[in-house]
């Protein structure tokens, strides 16, 4: 007998998800109630991911599971905040038990390791669409934003940005979804920032996300800051994985175009390099200085000191 929308939430939801003493109430009533704490400031972040257009449909429960929580976790590190609370508003084309005990697994093993409590949301039939909303905690007025870089200001990149975009890549070209493998890895199970994020309050000076490529994001950031950067291309933290499959010139391609990759891109003073790479330290997180922002309009990429032109390129779900 196929399982109901109220056992569904009960059976895969309702608990596993770890407790939080700031939770008055949470899954099991109309609305959630949270206690937020004197002096915080509440920062809200959603996303949405789509069967087919934002993961392969051969990817496995587990992985969508996690991929839908690890994304939002991204954008609260780029804010330096402490992810705290989510929501999951869940579209199925059936209630399948299989597909619902694997999918909230790989919830759960996130959620858990992030002190995230699930309180809420809603379920429904149609085509596979998964939107999460999360809620996070920020002393107020500390948030990182993008629209604080200054000239002069130093330009930093976590990790290792291409290599997710190469994993899907290798999923998009695989008839039978591959469970191994760095580059698959990297896109299926990504390590959202969130340690980085909160060590980088108080030095940091603007700071994003890396969700629709390096160049795109960037971008956005210098725009947001009214502000111009150069980018060194020779500068760029390339994997030895997506290096030997792909060759200089097309792993700094998809390190600067391919998306997916939910490290952290951010500027800091010249005088804050060492607290910088500090934080970065203490986090385990491997950054990289990657160029320098300044007064001229725009973002340009330099390969020795020649300037490159480069496509605005990233991922617009609206551009033609």
């Amino acid at each position: 007998m196929p399982v109901g929308e109220f056992e569904l939430i009960e059976r895969y939801f309702a608990d596993g998800f770890g407790k939080r003493d700031d939770v008055v109430l949470g899954v099991g009533d109309d609305a959630a109630l949270v206690r937020v704490p004197s002096g915080s400031e509440l920062v809200v972040a959603t996303d949405t991911l789509v069967a087919g257009v934002h993961f392969p449909p051969q990817l496995t429960p587990e992985h969508i599971g996690y991929r839908v929580l690890a994304v939002n976790l991204s954008d609260m590190a780029a804010m330096g905040a402490a992810p705290a609370w989510c929501t999951l508003a869940l579209t199925l084309p059936a209630a399948d038990e299989v597909w619902l005990a694997e999918f909230s697994r790989g919830l759960r093993e996130l959620a858990l390791r992030h002190r995230v409590a699930l309180i809420g949301g809603d379920t429904t039939r149609g085509p596979l669409t998964l939107t999460l909303q999360i809620l996070g905690l920020v002393p107020a007025g500390s948030a990182l934003r993008r629209d604080r870089a200054n000239t002069g200001d130093l330009i930093f990149v976590s990790g290792t940005p291409g290599d997710a975009a190469a994993g899907l890549e290798l999923l998009q070209h695989q008839s039978r979804h591959a469970s191994s493998g760095y580059l698959v890895q990297r896109f299926c199970t990504p390590a959202p920032r969130v340690e980085l994020g909160l060590a980088l309050r108080g030095i940091a000076s603007a700071a994003i996300d890396v969700s629709d490529g390096l160049h795109a994001d960037l971008g956005k950031l210098l725009s947001s800051s009214a502000v111009g950067g150069r980018l060194e291309l020779e500068r760029l933290p390339l994997s030895d994985e997506l290096l030997r499959g792909h060759g200089l010139e097309r792993a700094r391609e998809l390190a600067l175009h391919g998306g997916d990759d939910y490290e952290l891109c951010f500027t800091a003073p010249v005088e804050r390099r060492a607290a910088v790479l500090a934080a970065a330290k203490t986090c385990s997180c491997a950054v990289r200085e990657i160029g320098v922002v300044d007064a001229r309009e725009g973002l340009r990429c330099f390969d020795g000191g020649r300037e490159i032109p480069v496509s605005t390129g990233g991922y617009d779900h609206f551009g033609l």
